[in-house]
């Protein structure tokens, strides 16, 4: 819309017939229009709100980023349809505000917004019509071809911009977490070292002791018995922590061969069988036919699944339900768990990859990393959806194409070139 456009109209308003009249709001229609349609054709997220919060614009790229239907949330106050917004303090700010945040429903991701205060100018009556409102960009414009009117600012509103920072985001946590590793994997080998060989001796003189044991009279024998028992089962859980540590933190490299996923998942289903049927738990299991054969290391990606099922079967009470589906996209095979367990909340969830970071009282903390580690040396991706009481879903996305690259077309290439 030009600048001026509007204080032109109200100054005509007098003298121009009901046809004119019409020929204006026709052209204020299709500006209006073609606003809109710009405005839903970027990629970043636009919400517009009055002088009390509430909605009064958003583009599709704002209700995809929240999951918000436009003809729900108009009227409404933006901190009411996107929990945990702290809109009065974002906002009290008369300047521009920039902040990040993280989403977890109905994706997770990281947005990074811009808030700007939405002024106007309330100029005093023109050409006997009243007072108008128009943009200050507008003003800036138009005084630079008629005097100049006493005018006062007026912030009517807020507009937030949303740009989707995810992939930069993880990215850095990425080369955190690469870091972070590998001072675990030096301290890994001195830890494993020290701790093994004492575990050794351990193993050692316990059957040194049960043969000495043979030789006792029956009270004796199974009092001291009782005891080995005991000490046996706390070496061996103590070598599994080790060994835990030691694979995900430093996975072997996968041997590659063609395998079916359907089959891996059926494997790992059928080892928790008899503590499925011992809960009363359904396992449904839609496991797509004519799925392609990966190239996997068979064990590995049983131990993934393993760690997957274990965990969903231990957030699950009696009588729960643990769906595991397998299917396929144009380049990789998909594999989801979900579970109808507790779920996780949102503080619990950002932390959910941490090394030892559990919500089990006997958990270890290792689980999903390994998991993930695995999927990653297979070249997938790993993603997890939850909220707090409402189950969580585990998808594992392995590929089936080998892309080593990419063609680019020459109006593609040219475009990139043109951004650097």
């Amino acid at each position: 819309m030009k600048a001026g456009f509007l204080e032109k109209l109200i100054e005509r308003l007098g003298r121009i017939g009901p046809e004119e009249v019409q020929n204006y709001f026709l052209r204020l229609a299709q500006e209006k229009g073609f606003l809109e349609t710009v405005f839903n054709a970027i990629q970043e997220g636009i919400i517009v709100t009055d002088s009390k919060g509430r909605i009064t614009y958003l583009n599709n790229a704002a209700c995809g980023l929240f999951g918000l239907e436009a003809g729900d949330v108009i009227g409404k106050r933006l901190d009411e349809r996107i929990r945990g917004l702290d809109w009065e303090s974002l906002t009290k700010s008369r300047g521009p505000v920039s902040h990040d945040m993280e989403i977890f429903y109905p994706q997770s991701r990281f947005i990074n917004f811009y808030i700007v205060p939405l002024v106007i100018e309330s100029r005093a009556s023109v050409g006997g019509i009243g007072d108008s409102a128009v943009a200050s960009a507008e003003a800036d414009d138009s005084a630079r071809t008629r005097p100049t009117i006493p005018a006062t600012a007026q912030q009517v509103g807020h507009v937030m911009i949303l740009r989707d920072i995810t992939e930069s985001r993880r990215t850095a946590q990425q080369t955190i977490e690469s870091e972070r590793l590998n001072a675990l994997t030096l301290l890994a080998a001195g830890v494993a070292h020290e701790i093994g060989n004492p575990l050794n001796s351990l193993h050692i003189h316990l059957q040194l002791m049960e043969r000495i044991v043979q030789n006792l009279g029956d009270g004796a024998k199974a009092e001291l018995q009782q005891s080995i028992d005991v000490a046996r089962s706390e070496v061996n859980r103590l070598d599994s922590i080790v060994t835990q540590f030691l694979r995900a933190i430093r996975p072997s490299r996968p041997q590659l061969r063609p395998e079916n996923i359907n089959t891996i998942v059926e494997d790992a289903v059928r080892f928790f069988m008899p503590e499925i049927q011992d809960r009363d738990i359904v396992v449904e299991q839609e496991l797509r036919s004519e799925l392609p054969l990966l190239q996997l290391d068979r064990d590995q990606m049983k131990q993934a699944f393993y760690n997957v099922i274990k965990n969903s079967l231990e957030a699950m009470k009696r009588r729960g339900k643990l769906r595991i589906r397998t299917d396929r996209d144009d380049t990789h095979v998909l594999i989801t768990f979900a579970d109808t367990g507790g779920g996780m909340s949102a503080e619990n969830f950002s932390r959910v990859f941490e090394p030892y970071f559990t919500t089990k009282p006997s958990g270890t903390g290792l689980g999903l990393l390994i998991v993930r580690r695995i999927v990653r040396e297979h070249g997938g991706e790993l993603s997890i959806e939850s909220g707090h009481d409402k189950g969580l879903t585990l998808t594992i996305r392995l590929p089936y194409i080998d892309k080593r690259i990419r063609m680019l077309e020459a109006g593609e290439a040219r475009d990139q070139r043109s951004e650097i």
